[in-house]
């Protein structure tokens, strides 16, 4: 059974679960569809066309699926789904999407920290971290395990690769490439996340090899494009080589 408190207001179009907790003056809107065993908290908001998955846990006076922030917003029936698992913290604010993509989505087994916005049509993977005060603008797009440092503002249109750790108060303007340790101002590689990725069982060999692969980029006499026809010749079928450059070719303000 689940747990409704008498002053929370849920809309007749709403598809609750199983064993789901709704604190005191939550509103829960139509077209909204929360999975079994999450918590919702004492004065949240959930607007309609919003799915949550289990086991979520969702914190006091958080914003979760609101209209878009866009004056190109017109109205349209727009989504935000969340995966399993994923922790929104207190005060987070979280739009659906706009006709652009039709969708913002935030994956399982994340982490979203108080204060924390996420825009429309934005796209975070699994396992992400979203560090306290952290804006992330419209179309950003952030990969599974990658970590984002307190109160830093990402841009729009903005991508940041798997397994990637940005230092906190630093502003994104461009993409930030997966495995590597992002810091300084302006934002600048800073080595590889080598913590993240002993944490992620990642071996010595391919900690090497990353490491390799990005003195190529950051660190040889090479240009983007000599470094890449490089790794293509000297790193092929080697799977963290091919991460880095699909990701290069997914790039659209360019690296850091």
């Amino acid at each position: 059974m689940s747990s409704i408190h008498p002053s929370a207001i849920i809309n007749e179009g709403a598809q609750i679960g199983e064993n789901v907790e709704v604190g005191p003056f939550s509103i829960i809107e139509d077209n909204v569809n929360i999975g079994d065993n999450t918590k919702i908290g004492p004065n949240v908001l959930i607007r309609e066309y919003t799915t949550i998955g289990q086991e979520c846990d969702i914190f006091n006076g958080a914003v979760v699926g609101e209209i878009p922030m866009d004056l190109k917003f017109d109205g349209e029936k727009t989504k935000l789904i969340i995966g399993d698992r994923t922790t929104i913290r207190e005060f987070c604010t979280i739009h659906r999407g706009t006709k652009d993509r039709g969708v913002t989505t935030i994956g399982s087994n994340c982490l979203i920290m108080s204060y924390g916005h996420v825009a429309h049509d934005v796209v975070i993977g699994d396992n992400v971290i979203v560090s306290i005060s952290v804006n992330i603008a419209g179309h950003v797009e952030v990969d599974d395990y990658a970590i984002i440092g307190g109160c830093t503002p990402v841009h729009q249109f903005c991508k940041i690769g798997e397994h990637a750790f940005i230092g906190g108060g630093r502003l994104i303007l461009q993409d930030v490439p997966p495995y590597i340790l992002a810091t300084g101002e302006p934002l600048k590689y800073s080595g590889i996340n080598s913590v993240g990725l002993r944490r992620r069982k990642f071996n010595l060999e391919s900690r090497k090899t990353i490491k390799r692969l990005y003195s190529l980029i950051y660190q040889s006499e090479l240009n983007l494009s000599q470094a890449i026809d490089k790794i293509k010749s000297e790193f092929k079928g080697v799977h963290e080589a091919d991460t880095i450059l699909k990701f290069i070719e997914r790039s659209d303000r360019g690296l850091i």
